[in-house]
């Protein structure tokens, strides 16, 4: 039985994430997991928690196979399946700890531990190793759900703690539910009904910004074939509807410029004539290089120069640099030569001034990074610009998990979010979620609109580390205090505990 929960629960946290995208899912879902992590034996409970962490790590990056083969996918969904593990073990060390608690002590403080537990394995996996893989985050989930605005007032951990604890409140009520089934599922009841109806944080506007952004729809993946120079004509002709516009951006996404304007006299004149014929910056993606340094930057492009640049900060491990190459190359020599060249990391502020406007630049996987977010807002950012390239994963659920995570980032900020992919999906976003402007997938295009500005500083930027420190070191304590009840360093049965 703890197999089939455990198997049952990974897909259907899987589904909950987009492209699927049913939410309700993830409350099927997690309850099943930590039911098959909480199991009375110890190795069992292990065992479950790889088989969960398996289906639901193996379904949600299957993205990852489509243009590399399975190798990455194996090797990234197997190291967080490992991580999946230890969560697992210290779920099952304080659920063993903490459930002989009674009536509502059960219902609500067991559920709190472990999700407690769950949030701070996020966390961990999030920022090591390499920086971490902070994808999967539970809140990630709920872009499209009622629950979306909590991420507003908790940020993106507090959010996980809070969907982990209730899916537990909804274990423990069924789990006991012939000690205490009413209170115990009206308890459950009022807790999500609660969470659903949680307001947005309001969030003040203080102008706003016209912005263009560009889909060209190119083959600008790492293995694309390409004359020099093709990515870049691609955007510029989907610019052709912005011309008759009035901009204040417009923004290419990351990549558009294969052709570094800093480096090639042809791409800055395009870029320049482009600029001149919007009559407004023009915000780009390209390579540049200082020295032995190479990065992957947006430029802000205007009057004949770059007047502004930023450097990602957070490259890909594995797919932008390769990380101790001495040691990872020879494993696969045949995967590995696709990353010949490591991007350095970006030391520039990742706020740039568009006239008179403070804005935040997250290319592509920098969105998912919590540290950078808030950098950006603590800097004075007005909106955020995230240019992408999603050329790599095909017609798969990536990007749509890309774009919900921007999604929930726009209310979990207060900010505007235009998100500009060579391929899709592109789309600008107001501070509450919604979408202003979106672009068919795989389609060249244009959009423009005013996107509004604010220097609203949320709970969740302005606590959110706070937060993060203490789940996990709520989760730490409650794993050192768990094994350090267990007599015999936790290798007594579990019968000892009075768990059938």
């Amino acid at each position: 039985m703890p197999f089939a929960s455990a198997a049952a629960g990974g897909l259907a946290t899987a589904l909950a994430f987009p492209g699927v995208g049913w939410w309700p899912l993830l409350f099927v879902g997690v309850p099943l997991l930590m039911a098959a992590m909480t199991t009375p034996r110890l190795g069992v409970a292990l065992s479950a928690s790889a088989l969960g962490g398996g289906v639901f790590w193996g379904v949600h990056v299957f993205w990852l196979t489509v243009y590399l083969g399975p190798a990455p996918w194996l090797g990234l969904a197997g190291l967080q399946t490992l991580f999946f593990v230890v969560g697992g073990a210290a779920t099952w060390a304080v659920h063993r700890a903490l459930n002989r608690e009674a009536g509502v002590r059960r219902l609500l403080l067991v559920p709190a531990a472990l999700a407690a537990i769950w949030a701070a394995r996020e966390w961990v996996t999030g920022v090591w190793p390499y920086g971490g893989f902070g994808w999967g985050k539970l809140a990630y989930s709920q872009s499209e759900s009622p629950f979306a605005e909590l991420i507003g007032w908790t940020g993106a951990t507090g959010m996980s703690f809070v969907l982990a604890f209730l899916a537990g409140v909804l274990l423990q009520s069924v789990r006991y539910r012939s000690t205490a089934p009413a209170r115990g599922g009206y308890v459950a009841m009022v807790l999500v009904l609660a969470a659903a109806l949680v307001p947005a944080f309001p969030v003040a506007s203080s102008g706003t910004l016209r912005v263009g952004a560009v889909q060209g729809n190119s083959e600008a993946g790492l293995l694309a074939v390409n004359r020099p120079g093709r990515i870049l004509e691609d955007h510029l002709r989907a610019a052709t509807p912005l011309l008759a516009e009035d901009l204040d951006l417009l923004v290419l996404p990351e990549n558009a410029a294969d052709l570094s304007p800093l480096d090639d006299p042809g791409a800055a004149d395009a870029i320049d004539g482009l600029s001149r014929l919007v009559r407004a910056p023009v915000l780009l993606g390209t390579i540049t290089r200082s020295g032995d340094d190479t990065y992957n930057s947006a430029l802000v492009w205007e009057e004949g120069d770059a007047v502004a640049q930023y450097d990602k900060k957070h490259p890909v491990p594995f797919a932008e640099y390769l990380p101790d190459r001495e040691f990872w190359f020879p494993l696969a020599p045949d995967l590995f030569s696709l990353i010949p060249r490591d991007f350095s990391f970006g030391e520039r502020s990742n706020v740039l001034d568009i006239g008179d406007v403070r804005a935040g630049v997250a290319i592509c996987y920098d969105i998912v990074d919590d540290a950078l977010i808030r950098e950006m807002i603590a800097g004075g950012a007005q909106v955020i610009i995230s240019p992408t390239n999603n050329a790599d994963f095909g017609r798969t659920d990536q990007s749509a998990q890309q774009l919900a995570i921007a999604r929930l980032r726009a209310i979990e900020s207060g900010r505007s979010l235009v998100n500009a992919s060579t391929v899709g999906v592109s789309a600008m976003i107001s501070p509450d979620g919604r979408t202003i402007e979106g672009l068919t997938p795989f389609t060249p295009g244009a959009m423009v609109n005013d996107v509004p500005l604010s220097a609203t500083v949320t709970p969740a930027m302005a606590f959110g580390d706070a937060v993060e420190i203490l789940l996990v070191g709520a989760g730490a304590m409650l794993v050192v205090g768990a094994t350090l009840r267990m007599p015999g360093g936790g290798r007594r049965r579990a019968s000892a505990n009075g768990e059938r």
